[in-house]
């Protein structure tokens, strides 16, 4: 009899508070859901010894806006890091809480470092991205990538050994063409257009990894380099547009069309 009293006595206690944490539950849950914790600012700030050029606060709030749910408490932190990534120019959004209704955000910008293709770019991580190219500055001399996708690395690797090999003409590369079929063109900044022929890329099983040493036409370059000097002197000042180096022993040159003489326009 005491027993069973005992035991109707405990459940109604328990009964009693889980009751009464309920109400305070559904108290807590009124109270977080005010309109007084809603989300009313956005601070963007630079990453750590950075600076934003391309990101403000206007285009993050255009961007964002409407994907955002819930308040100060509820809003989802890594949800919100994720949409925030999607605005162009962010390469990576750290979102924190300020008391009562702000939302703080460290952004680390994307760093532009060659076009690829026709509307995306290369960071300087070696990622692409995509933003307006129309916001880079005047003077930006990127230099311009395509090719398939998913070769950006190798494009990368390849730049480098360009830019080394190419330094003795005082030249810059500044486009790269790989075909489908992964034959090769440089475009340098004298205006000076190489055909190189394929790249061992084409063989590679992931050419996004792309392929380490130097490339096949390595000597034919370097020959290149060496006897630019003497060809210069050969064509006597003359406008050089094209050089194909896919021949084994030599290259072929591809001069510009001479300008007409008075006699030539007679003749006419």
């Amino acid at each position: 009899m005491w027993s069973e009293a005992r035991i109707i006595n405990r459940l109604a206690n328990t009964i009693a508070v889980l009751a009464v944490l309920a109400m305070l539950a559904g108290c807590v849950f009124w109270l977080i859901n005010r309109p007084i914790f809603r989300v009313q600012t956005i601070e963007i700030e630079p990453a750590a010894n950075t600076n934003l050029k391309y990101v403000s606060p206007m285009s993050v709030q255009a961007a964002i806006a409407g994907k955002l749910q819930g308040n100060f408490f509820t809003i989802n932190l890594n949800q919100t890091r994720s949409v925030l990534e999607t605005v162009p120019w962010v390469r990576t959004a750290m979102v924190r809480r300020v008391w009562p209704s702000t939302l703080r955000v460290t952004i680390e910008e994307q760093q532009p470092w060659a076009l690829w293709n026709e509307n995306q770019m290369i960071s300087t991580w070696g990622q692409i991205f995509t933003a307006n190219q129309g916001e880079l500055d005047d003077d930006a001399l990127l230099p311009q990538f395509i090719g398939p996708e998913g070769t950006p690395s190798l494009f990368i690797q390849r730049y480098a050994e360009l830019e080394r090999w190419l330094a003795p003409l005082n030249a810059t590369v500044r486009k790269v063409v790989l075909s489908e079929r992964y034959a090769m063109s440089v475009t340098l900044s004298n205006g000076l257009i190489l055909e190189l022929g394929r790249d061992p890329g084409a063989e590679a099983p992931d050419p996004q990894a792309g392929i380490p040493g130097a490339l096949p036409f390595t000597v034919r370059i370097q020959r290149f380099v060496q006897a630019w000097p003497v060809v210069l002197q050969r064509t006597q000042g003359r406008e050089i547009t094209h050089v194909d180096l896919r021949y084994p022993n030599g290259f072929a040159l591809t001069l510009a069309a001479l300008p007409e003489t008075p006699s030539t326009k007679k003749k006419r």
